[in-house]
């Protein structure tokens, strides 16, 4: 299952453990047996990108991003798609 995460201020479906930054997800799918098991994926992923922040820069620097990793524009993966995302959103 591929799921589109977007960094979001304003509300959040899940938070960052380590810094409490928040995050809009969009399902490819909507089976909640592969919801939670995707939630695990995500929450991993996130909590992952602190692992990667080089000097001088913040952990979550993209504002969208998929997981798995998707090498394509977020927002047209499945997640984002079927999310009903668009490229032009913030």
């Amino acid at each position: 299952m591929q799921v589109l995460c977007e960094r979001s201020n304003a509300g959040s479906d899940v938070r960052c453990g380590v810094c409490g930054q928040g995050f809009l997800v969009y399902w490819e799918r909507s089976s909640r047996t592969e919801r939670e098991a995707a939630r695990k994926d995500v929450m991993q992923a996130i909590r992952g990108q602190h692992e990667d922040v080089t000097t001088g820069h913040h952990a979550h620097d993209a504002v969208r991003f998929t997981v798995p990793t998707w090498s394509g524009d977020p927002s047209y993966s499945g997640g984002g798609l079927l999310g009903g995302v668009t490229a032009f959103a913030v």
